[in-house]
């Protein structure tokens, strides 16, 4: 059996294959089982017609699901599922979740306890027996005999589709089209069980009017159809022990649970220190994030601590040495957000330390989907961006010899021609600190673009600044410099902050590594530094710009970059670049 914890080489697999995990084949095979959820509601709802429509389409819908490869998937999801939401019970250190999560969890564990009459009924009974139930010997039966299963039939079908829309909108909440399409998945979340529910009592409702004529209960209800007694005991006999052994494995992992705490106290407990003077001792093994939530520290997680996001990530103080390396997971998404190279980031979901570690949080413990903007851009995602790190030179000696009220006069004027620069070649200029700003690319176009797009930016930078001093010629003593950083990569961007105190921004290694790279222009005497990504991405050739390599604190390896002297020459160079020309 495969380990999914266990870290496998990154030369080795493919990138895809290294983002599968418990968790990605557990929405796999729920997509699977919700699709069989679709088609069978929709066939219930045809009730709500005929109870021939019902039958008919039943034929449809049973002869693609009992089809290969299709049959064979669908046992194979159904089976997965089941043993991996009982394997995370048992795997999740602490109960303190959401209302939703609970909900789904509690639904989840429900459902086989409530399918298995059935199944045994409509699946068992023609595969161990033969017998040919359809709707009509199904209602038949559950109306004059079995009473109390109509209802067990709602509510499965209730808890079913609930439990499957809570997992759906875990998935589907961060996407950029969520909000948009919210309204519309709300109404068919609430229509397709409703007609569904509809539909089996109109079917049932038929059923007892036709039960009423001896000769449709001979054809329907013949041996042939619903079996002899005798099967019929065997199936209860089976539901029962099925009921029995489900209930024992519960309790196993309950039990296996305390037995696993017992053990981890004997074996020891450990100190995580948060960074700002809180400190907790937690057992061994479980990880950041779980320990976070066991001592109620708030620390960020808007996935829900499923490794679909990077929210939660933490940067290790001291030696990284003696941690697990990453798994598979968690280095998937450390690579997404460009920290794939810094054994200093890592996941708290993710990390289980077995001594003492300490850490500062990157994320504000506030970064949740209640703090995500109502646009969809402002919708907490991961995506590639291009950022530009813009500072002014020289502005502490200009403060020196001027009014505060004409040094902030002359910045205002200085960032007014940056943003215009900004705009201008598509970007959006992001943050002001102090002299300085964050400008993004790639929020509306692909990274290309992006990349072209902040390179003609920087060189209208230079032209604004040139006109600027030409026009404070007077009162400048020396004309105003500046320096810029550009780099691209998978970053984070949504609405970061307090209530109250949001602001949209994006954030991740590439955002770091840009502002590292203007730092550099001083020491390189230069007014642009762009990376090596860039240079590839925008389709400039491998002459145009002069190479050299650096080293940025935090990355294990020096990173190449390109240097600009003179802004205003990326104008020249993109135009003659082939991928302006195309």
């Amino acid at each position: 059996m495969v380990d999914l914890a266990t870290p496998i080489p990154a030369t080795r697999r493919p990138a895809l294959l290294r983002g599968i995990g418990v968790r990605q084949i557990r929405m796999i095979s729920g997509v699977v089982l919700f699709a069989y959820l679709v088609s069978h509601f929709l066939n219930h709802a045809l009730g709500n017609i005929s109870l021939d429509a019902m039958e008919e389409a039943l034929n449809w819908h049973s002869g693609f699901w009992q089809r290969q490869p299709v049959k064979a998937i669908f046992y194979l999801s159904a089976v997965a599922h089941m043993a991996l939401g009982i394997w995370m019970l048992y795997a999740r250190r602490q109960f303190r979740w959401s209302a939703a999560e609970a909900t789904q969890l509690v639904l989840g564990l429900s459902i086989p306890a409530l399918l298995i009459a059935h199944i045994a009924d409509a699946r068992l009974a023609q595969t161990l027996f033969g017998n040919e139930k359809y709707y009509a010997q199904l209602f038949a039966f559950y109306s004059m005999a079995r009473p109390y299963m109509p209802w067990v039939q709602y509510t499965v079908l209730v808890v079913s589709w609930t439990h499957a829309c809570i997992g759906l909108y875990f998935w589907f909440r961060l996407r950029p089209w969520f909000r948009t399409l919210a309204p519309l998945l709300l109404a068919l979340a609430v229509l397709v069980p409703s007609a569904a529910a509809l539909g089996l009592y109109q079917g049932a409702k038929t059923v007892r009017q036709l039960y009423q004529s001896p000769a449709w209960r001979a054809e329907t209800l013949s041996v042939k159809h619903v079996g002899t007694p005798e099967q019929r005991v065997v199936l209860d006999r089976i539901t029962e022990r099925f009921l029995i052994g489900y209930g024992c494995l519960l309790v196993l992992v309950l039990a296996a649970r305390g037995l696993r705490s017992l053990n981890e106290r004997r074996g020891g407990v450990i100190r995580l220190s948060y960074g700002d003077g809180k400190t907790v001792r937690v057992p061994k093994d479980l990880t950041v994030l779980e320990a976070s939530l066991l001592h109620g520290v708030p620390h960020a997680s808007v996935c829900g601590g499923r490794a679909r996001c990077s929210t939660c990530r933490i940067r290790i103080v001291g030696d990284c040495s003696h941690l697990p390396p990453p798994s598979r997971r968690e280095a998937f998404v450390l690579e997404r957000v460009g920290a794939g190279g810094n054994p200093a980031v890592r996941l708290a979901c993710q990390l289980r330390p077995r001594c003492d570690l300490s850490f500062f949080r990157i994320f504000p413990p506030q970064t949740s989907t209640s703090l995500l903007g109502s646009g969809a851009a402002h919708n907490g995602q991961e995506r590639y961006l291009v950022s530009m790190f813009v500072d002014m030179r020289g502005s502490t000696r200009l403060a020196e010899t001027r009014l505060p009220f004409d040094t902030v006069f002359i910045i205002n004027r200085f960032l007014a021609a940056v943003s215009e620069a900004v705009l201008a070649s598509g970007g959006a200029p992001n943050q002001f600190v102090g002299d300085g700003q964050l400008a993004l690319f790639g929020l509306d176009c692909d990274p290309a673009t992006a990349c072209r797009q902040a390179l003609a930016a920087a060189a209208r930078i230079a032209q604004n600044v040139s006109e600027l001093n030409e026009f404070l010629r007077g009162d400048l003593t020396e004309p105003l410099r500046f320096g810029i950083g550009i780099h691209g990569g998978e970053v984070i961007i949504g609405d970061i902050g307090s209530p109250g105190h949001i602001v949209f921004t994006a954030l991740g290694d590439p955002v770091n590594v840009t502002a590292r790279l203007q730092d550099m222009t001083k020491a390189l005497a230069c007014e642009v530094i762009l990376s090596e990504e860039v240079r590839v991405r925008a389709g400039l050739p491998e002459l145009a710009l002069p190479a050299t390599d650096v080293t940025i604190r935090g990355r294990s390896t020096p990173m190449t970059v390109r240097t600009v002297t003179d802004a205003s020459q990326l104008t020249a160079i993109t135009d003659s670049s082939p991928a302006a020309a195309a």
